[in-house]
């Protein structure tokens, strides 16, 4: 036990003590010199034994011997020592044994009393533990810890609250600004059942004059356990009571981010975001690379649905302090966030906007501060994603890759910018290189979605076999997902190659998700490749109905399998409404073109719309 290897060493350093002279142990430091007036016969008894061996001696020379309180030192030394040996080696009894010989020496000893009370406790030898600590009191009644470990004894084991009790308040007595004396306290008082006299002794602790951080983020968290038990409302004179504690936390605690940290827990938990933000940001401004500190910042913004105010007071803060990177990077999250809201509720034009302000916010950080890898991959995440700028990403993930060579999830994010960007050959080589990377770096975004994310790179790239096969092995570490199901189904249906299996993965995509729009149109179109146009149509106005939002794709399709029902106004009417959507789709203004002018020509039923 480490324990037990630092108290060896301890009494190593008290023997090397002993044997340069004892200092201050007892025994005299300098051995008496022999009187000038000694006796001619003692001199020559002392001239002499000069020529003797000592090491043969069965007894010590007179004037070596040791005095009778050296002595007893010295065994008790000795004993704490084998006792030690003992303890470390899992002889816990007779390591006692040689603990209680010090103590007999030295009952004062109060944290060898603690450590042998402890040890009799574990052997359910409540009693002797007791006797032990109280003996330890007699001999030094000044340290808190005996009268705190016999208040604890008192309690569990006895359950004496009474005697607890007293022994607790005599803590306090002795160590006013002991946060411990007051907990113990607490908790007999609370598991007594009298939850008014715990408060009432958390109410004394209030009055300490203390400037110690750690005592006033214990005394809140304690207050904070009585006073917002389940789903209890604090009253607004108890709220502003546990306020005050936790504020004196900060105040004495301005450069402790573990403090800091646990009075912003406190204020975020209770739904004061305004005073927690300052302190989390204190905390960041001290711990930088404090990742839980961020994130619980950011989700106590969003769980308190306060995500505009979180963002007015970041702007105020930035302001006022432009100096801080953390500011830009906690704005940044909170706008990505709300452009994701934005976005799902359909909000285009507004969702671009927040994503703008978003990446913006990241690269401030970034210059500030171009030593966090993790904005990094955010601001290139948005760049691939929502605002669709792939060469940009390209160029901020390369120059990340070259500062972090280690990281290589910059090399997968790399691949996806290339991809988006249409340099799909590129693509595959760079995911190839991620997935060698990580490999060998033991990193755990080897899952489901990469290998999603390689098999749609090398199909944009008409490596079929290869995304067959990286989409089998993204079902194959996640089968609950049905996303990569449909992609391999609806590939094979875009090639008109096997279609049978195509039909079976897209059913169990629906299985999964039987409502998903882009699920449905995947049916609808190997309906459409195996010639079962009126099934096709089914599924394909299924899919419009389900989608969240228009989509091309979707629109094309229903637009080719009413042009193969021979319904061509039908026809004309969703192609002109996918080509709204994508104007730049050359093909498609192409076969409305050609539809319309072999309409004109009475021609229209003659040529469908592509197999």
């Amino acid at each position: 036990m480490k324990l037990g290897k630092q108290r060896l060493a301890c009494a190593l350093v008290l023997l090397l003590l002993f044997g340069a002279g004892w200092g201050n142990l007892g025994a005299p430091s300098v051995l008496a010199a022999p009187s000038p007036a000694a006796s001619p016969t003692r001199a020559a008894t002392t001239k002499k034994s000069a020529s003797i061996d000592d090491s043969v001696r069965l007894t010590p020379p007179a004037d070596l011997a040791l005095e009778r309180p050296a002595l007893r030192k010295a065994d008790a030394l000795a004993n704490f020592v084998e006792g030690a040996r003992l303890e470390e080696n899992g002889e816990v009894d007779a390591a006692l044994k040689a603990y209680q010989k010090v103590l007999t020496v030295d009952p004062g000893e109060v944290e060898l009393a603690s450590r042998v009370a402890l040890l009799l406790t574990r052997q359910d030898d409540v009693p002797r533990a007791i006797d032990i600590l109280k003996d330890a009191i007699k001999a030094n009644p000044k340290p808190v810890g005996p009268y705190l470990q016999l208040a604890f004894l008192y309690a569990k084991y006895l359950r004496k609250p009474e005697q607890a009790l007293k022994y607790a308040n005599q803590a306090v007595a002795i160590d006013p600004e002991n946060i411990d004396a007051y907990q113990r306290i607490y908790e007999i008082e609370l598991t007594s059942g009298e939850s008014k006299r715990a408060l009432s002794a958390l109410d004394r602790a209030v009055k300490v004059n203390s400037t110690n951080p750690v005592f006033w983020a214990r005394l809140g968290k304690l207050y904070a356990s009585v006073l917002f038990q389940g789903d209890f409302e604090a009253k607004p004179e108890e709220l502003s009571r546990v306020n005050e504690v936790f504020k004196r936390a900060a105040a004495t605690g301005s450069d402790h981010p573990a403090v800091l940290k646990d009075v912003a827990d406190y204020f975020a938990a209770s739904q004061q975001i305004e005073e927690a933000i300052p302190l989390y940001l204190k905390v960041l401004e001290l711990q930088p690379e404090d990742l839980n500190a961020r994130e619980k910042l950011a989700t106590g913004f969003v769980m308190t649905n306060q995500r505009g105010k979180a963002m007015t007071m970041l702007q105020q803060i930035i302001a006022e302090s432009p100096e801080k990177y953390q500011s830009y990077e906690l704005l940044a999250q909170l706008q990505d966030d709300e452009g994701r809201s934005l976005l799902r509720s359909n909000q285009m034009d507004a969702a671009k906007a927040e994503f703008a302000k978003a990446s913006a916010n990241y690269e401030q950080s970034l210059l500030i501060n171009p030593n966090h890898p993790q904005t990094y991959l955010r601001l290139a995440e948005l760049l691939i994603g929502p605002l669709r700028e792939s060469e940009r990403a390209e160029r901020i993930l390369t120059e990340a890759r070259a500062q972090y060579p280690h990281v290589p999830e910059f090399t997968y994010y790399l691949a996806l910018a290339q991809r988006e960007g249409k340099r799909t050959q590129q693509a595959v080589a760079t995911f190839e290189e991620a997935l060698q990377e990580a490999e060998e770096r033991g990193s755990t975004f080897l899952n489901a979605r990469f290998y999603f994310d390689y098999g749609a790179a090398a199909d944009q790239a008409g490596l079929r076999d290869k995304a067959a096969e990286l989409l089998r092995r993204s079902i194959a570490l996640d089968p609950a997902n049905g996303e990569a199901y449909n992609y391999l189904g609806y590939m094979w249906a875009e090639q008109s190659t096997n279609l049978g299996e195509a039909e079976e993965m897209i059913r169990q995509a629906l299985e999964i998700d039987p409502d998903n729009g882009a699920y449905l149109d995947s049916l609808g179109w190997v309906h459409f490749r195996k010639g079962r146009f009126d099934e096709a149509l089914k599924d394909l106005l299924r899919a419009e109905q389900s989608l969240t939002r228009d989509d091309p794709v979707v629109f094309d399709h229903i637009g080719d399998t009413y042009a193969k029902l021979d319904r061509i106004p039908q026809a004309l009417d969703y192609w002109q409404k996918a080509v709204t959507l994508d104007p730049t789709n050359k093909a498609l203004v192409e076969k409305i073109e050609s539809t319309r002018t072999m309409m004109s020509k009475g021609e229209a039923g003659k040529t469908g719309p592509r197999q």
